[in-house]
C-alpha cells in the first residue's frame, strides 16, 4: 500500500489497520491528514485482500489538537469541501466490516472511528467537539449529521453547541461505543474481533456490511446534507474574516 505522512497502514491476515498519527504521536488534525485520509480510504476500499478494517489513533489520544494554520493556507474552501466529502463518504462506502478503536480523548473528528460497525474504546477515551461551534465555526463537515444520529437530535445539538464531554463509560451507556477496555488491551481486543470476522468468506462480509448499513448510509448521505453542511461551514468562516 502507499506511504502516507499522517497514516500508517498495516495489513495482516485479511485485516487492514489504519492508524492516524502526527510524527509518530497522537494525531494533530491538519491539512495533510485531511487530504490523505480520503486517499487512504479509497485505496483500502480497492484492496480485495482486505476483509476487515480497523481505524484507530496513536499513543494516548485519538485527536485533541488542530493545526489551524495548515488549513488557513488553503486558497479556496472548495479544496476542504471536496476532501471533507471524500472522508465521510469514504468511511461509509467501505465494503467490508469496520472496527473503530478509540485509544484516548477524541475532541476533534471523533466521528472517524465512530463511523464503524463496532467501536471499542479505551477507558481513557473522552468524546467532544472542540473545533466547531465553541470556536466560532459552523459544525457542518459531517458532525452535524453524525452526532444527532448517534445521540438523538436533542442531545446531539446540545453536544455540538456546548463542547460537552462524554467519557467512555457514558458513551457505552448511550450506545455510542460497544465495549470499554483498558488502554493496553485496546488493540489486542480490536485485532481479536477483526481476525474472527476475517475468518469468514469475503462475499459474506461484503453483503453483511451492505445489509447492516443501508439505513445509516441513507441517513448520513441523504440528499445533499453533507455537501450543504460543508458549504455552510465555509460561508460561516468567510463571514467572520
Amino acid at each position: 500500500m502507499s506511504s502516507y505522512t499522517s497514516i500508517e497502514i498495516t495489513h495482516r491476515d485479511g485485516v487492514s489497520e489504519l492508524r492516524l498519527h502526527t510524527d509518530g504521536g497522537p494525531l494533530r488534525w491538519n491539512a495533510t491528514a485531511h487530504r490523505e485520509l480520503g486517499e487512504a480510504l479509497a485505496e483500502i476500499a480497492a484492496t480485495r485482500t482486505t476483509k476487515v478494517v480497523i481505524v484507530t489513533g496513536t499513543a494516548d489520544a485519538f485527536c485533541t489538537r488542530m493545526d489551524a494554520a495548515s488549513f488557513a493556507a488553503q486558497e479556496q474552501w472548495e479544496v476542504i469541501w471536496w476532501e471533507g466529502k471524500r472522508i465521510i463518504k469514504g468511511l461509509l462506502d467501505l465494503d467490508v466490516p469496520v472496527i473503530g478503536a478509540v485509544n484516548g480523548p477524541a475532541f476533534i473528528h471523533a466521528e472517524i472511528p465512530l463511523l464503524a460497525d463496532a467501536v471499542i474504546a479505551a477507558d481513557t477515551a473522552v468524546f467532544a467537539d472542540k473545533t466547531h461551534f465553541t470556536r466560532g465555526a459552523v459544525p457542518g463537515d459531517g458532525v452535524h449529521l453524525i452526532w444527532p444520529y448517534l445521540l438523538g437530535p436533542r442531545r446531539g445539538k446540545y453536544f455540538l453547541m456546548t463542547g460537552q464531554e462524554i467519557d467512555a463509560r457514558e458513551a457505552l451507556r448511550l450506545g455510542v461505543v460497544n465495549e470499554v477496555v483498558a488502554p493496553e488491551a485496546l488493540m489486542e481486543r480490536a485485532w481479536e474481533l477483526a481476525l474472527a470476522w476475517a475468518a469468514n468468506p469475503l462475499p459474506m462480509l461484503r453483503y453483511t456490511r451492505e445489509a447492516l448499513n443501508i439505513l445509516e448510509r441513507e441517513h448520513l448521505l441523504a440528499h445533499t446534507a453533507l455537501s450543504h453542511g460543508l458549504a455552510l461551514e465555509g460561508l460561516g468562516l468567510s463571514d467572520t474574516q
